[in-house]
């Protein structure tokens, strides 16, 4: 691929490059900017200014961060930034770097103001526009700015912060000391969109449709006539990348199922059957089921288990795509490319976008040998899960597959505490199908982000059916709700739809007597078991 070729999961769009100062929030905030379909990025507050206009930036957010602007070392905002012409919008920390960047006074109140906070708006100007004289918003803040640098009117007042909220309307400045891309700020994401479409000037336009249109473009540009494999994991992820890829270059794509047992019930047909007519993709599959049980047997130690099912998964993978370079190579062609689902998160993660070799290990097909080596293809690089599923619908693939649950790489593997075997999986299979066909019914698939259904297989619980006593397995139910999987809370799910679950497992899985409720949230608990 040469430089003048666009790579594919990069877009044109101008973005709006979010400021991370070292909070959780940054992520987040850029989250809320895509939801009002503008593009958006994140980048390290060590830029330079001339770092962040090289960007060609729409405008600019600084973010939250657990710093204080007088603390030795705290990051600091460049003046220079703010003579670039560019929109800008501090949020709490970034607010108040910027107020002292540009002479304002950022001092101690002895005030402090964490969680829900009463704000009055004097003055709603461009930045809350439509905003009552007083809103609730959620503050985190110990300095406050007690005088609006010059040129700035006030906005917004707080028991703890003299300046809540200003604006430079003709500079197109902006600042509030709350958080608005938080749910407890009710009108947060109205002030995001005023700042966006009002003071900066932008226009919705990031949707599926034109994310779509731009990637075709570029995987076609990149791949040109080579062949690209695809491993199929009957994630989200994998079959939205691959169904990008497909109607970027149709049957120059081979997807790779690998079916290694490890699945819930229905999900090997959904690869199998739906998401080929949806795509009419070239599909390869693999049953590998009996290599996987074989390799598990005797082994109950997570670690373990993880580690057997990541090796076995790559050398049943090199096999297959051994075979689609030999088949391609018969008709002179050439298997160049190897599509990954990437997300954005990721790439966050791994540096802010700017070592994207780094990416997380269980989104690569690592471990290849040097002789089976392929240029990466990944088209959801710039993309959160929400925005994923998105683009999935708009390319026609079934909801099945769309809002399918998050599943972890190694499958019901680690679902099982205790050793693998094929009856063990088919028990957890029969149990976890009625929790998902509840939860479903009850109209739960959008409020629970996942159900883990776990089988203490090495545990024996005595219970009493009809006359007699029985010792069958317990199950855990682990329905939690979350934004992004990093922290997580149990999901309240009515007791009505329990009390179904629990009897239609009890009834209908003969091997189970008991089921139990995993009230942990994370931290301090993860959401899988193992």
């Amino acid at each position: 691929m040469s430089d003048s070729q666009p790579e594919p999961g990069a877009t044109d769009a101008r973005p709006v490059l979010v400021i991370d100062f070292g909070a959780q929030y940054a992520q987040l905030i850029a989250r809320r900017v895509r939801e009002a379909h503008v593009y958006s990025e994140v980048v390290p507050h060590t830029w330079t200014t001339e770092q962040i206009l090289a960007k060609d930036p729409a405008a600019v957010i600084l973010s939250g961060g657990p710093a204080s602007v007088y603390a030795d070392g705290a990051p600091a905002v460049d003046p220079d930034l703010f003579e670039a012409e560019v929109p800008v919008l501090g949020i709490c920390y970034g607010f108040q770097a910027m107020a002292k960047a540009l002479g304002g006074t950022v001092a101690q109140t002895g005030t402090r103001e964490y969680g829900g906070t009463h704000v009055d708006i004097p003055d709603s100007g461009v930045l809350l526009t439509g905003s009552p004289a007083e809103q609730s918003v959620w503050m985190s803040h110990g300095d406050a700015v007690h005088e609006a640098p010059d040129g700035f009117r006030v906005l917004a007042t707080s028991p703890g912060s003299p300046v809540a909220a200003f604006e430079d309307r003709d500079r197109r400045l902006f600042g509030m000391q709350w958080h608005p891309e938080v749910k407890h700020s009710p009108l947060g994401q109205h002030a995001l969109e005023n700042f966006l479409y009002r003071g900066a000037g932008l226009r919705p336009d990031w949707t599926p449709g034109n994310v779509i249109a731009e990637q075709v473009e570029r995987i076609r540009a990149q791949v040109g006539d080579a062949r690209v494999i695809c491993g199929l994991s009957g994630g989200v992820d994998s079959a939205v990348a691959a169904a990008l890829v497909q109607r970027a270059v149709g049957d120059q794509l081979t997807c790779v199922f690998v079916d290694h047992g490890l699945l819930r019930l229905g999900e090997p047909e959904q690869v199998e059957r739906d998401f080929v007519a949806a795509t009419g993709v070239n599909l390869k599959v693999v049953d590998a089921r009996e290599r996987f049980l074989d390799a598990l047997a005797g082994v109950t130690d997570p670690e373990e288990k993880r580690k057997i099912i990541g090796r076995e998964f790559i050398r049943v993978f090199e096999v297959a795509a051994r075979e689609v370079v030999a088949e391609s190579g018969a008709h002179g062609e050439e298997v160049r490319f190897l599509v990954q689902g990437t997300l954005y998160p990721d790439v966050v993660e791994s540096g802010g976008g700017e070592g994207a070799a780094n990416i997380k290990s269980h989104h690569n097909v690592g471990g290849l040998p040097d002789d089976l080596q392929f240029e990466l293809v990944e088209p959801l690089r710039t993309l959160f899960k929400d925005e994923v599923r998105a683009v999935g619908l708009e390319l026609g693939l079934p909801d099945a597959i769309v809002w399918r649950q998050p599943f972890p790489g190694p499958g019901l593997g680690i679902r099982v505490i205790g050793e693998v075997t094929a009856e063990r999986l088919d028990v957890l299979r029969a149990a976890d199908a009625i929790a998902r066909e509840e939860l479903t019914r009850a109209g739960l698939d959008r409020t629970v982000w996942q159900c883990p259904v776990v089988l203490l297989a090495d545990v024996r619980s005595v219970g009493v059916q009809g006359d007699g006593r029985t010792y069958g397995h317990p199950v855990v139910l682990r329905p939690v709700t979350s934004e992004d999987a990093m922290t997580a809370d149990w999901a309240r799910v009515p007791y009505d739809v329990l009390s179904r679950i629990s009897t239609r497992i009890t009834n209908e899985v003969r091997e189970i007597n008991r089921v139990t409720l995993d009230v942990t949230s994370k931290p301090p608990g993860t959401i899988e078991w193992e």
